[in-house]
């Protein structure tokens, strides 16, 4: 089963990546300026779609000046979207709502962190292409039961999961949750930024193919292409 286009995740470092379609590319939680372990300025990136898991500096860090000079559009919830400056386009979601988009859908999902602004909510992403695969961004977040209902309804090709723990899950809870969410794979953030996460991904990296799943550990800069292929291992019990 191939995939109509190259889906590209370019990882930024800390929880920051990039998902390019041949015409779009979609932005997630960028903290980049301030962050020494990002291979990119904030002033260099171009994205046309922000997304924000919610609301504390490492996750909304530079969103505003990057959405003010690209004019990208900015999805968050309501309460983190009012950060925001006048002019700034964006579209407001809450849990458990799904947006159609010209390269597939967006549908907010829940996650167990605090977010960073009165009255919010901490959220995480599943995204759908069309002929393409299914990426599942869980944010900030604890390990929770409710990831198997996401692993139940969505067909999760790719797992983008924190894994640093003291913030959030860490190694041995991400990997359980990759199992709940019954990935095809499985790629790590938010570990290594700081002393207080330093997380051996070598080992998680184990953990995870010896769970039956592909991990794909990156360094800040490297590009992955995320294609259905994953989908053939699984149905010919490769995985």
């Amino acid at each position: 089963m191939k995939a109509k286009y190259n889906l590209k995740f370019i990882y930024h470092g800390h929880a920051c990546f990039e998902l390019k379609t041949p015409s779009l590319t979609l932005l997630f939680d960028p903290f980049l300026d301030g962050n020494e372990k990002s291979d990119v300025s904030a002033g260099d990136v171009f994205c046309d779609m922000i997304l924000l898991s919610h609301a504390h500096s490492d996750h909304f860090g530079d969103a505003a000046a990057i959405a003010q000079r690209t004019n990208a559009i900015v999805i968050g919830v309501p309460e983190v979207l009012g950060l925001l400056p006048e002019g700034v386009h964006s579209h407001g979601m809450n849990l458990g709502g799904t947006v159609q988009t010209q390269f597939g859908s967006i549908t907010m999902v829940p996650a167990l962190h605090s977010s960073g602004v009165a009255g919010g909510c901490a959220c995480g992403y599943v995204l759908s292409f069309t002929d393409g695969p299914t990426v599942y961004y869980a944010g900030d977040t604890a390990l929770f039961g409710d990831m198997e209902l996401i692993g139940r309804y969505f067909h999760i090709d790719y797992a983008v999961l924190p894994i640093g723990d003291n913030f959030t899950m860490g190694p041995d809870a991400a990997v359980e949750a990759a199992k709940m969410l019954h990935a095809g794979a499985v790629i790590p953030v938010h570990y290594n930024t700081w002393p207080v996460i330093v997380q051996d991904v070598k080992a998680f990296r184990e953990k995870v193919e010896g769970a039956g799943m592909r991990c794909h550990p990156l360094a800040a800069g490297q590009a992955l292409v995320l294609d259905l292929d994953i989908r053939d291992a699984r149905a010919k019990g490769e995985l």
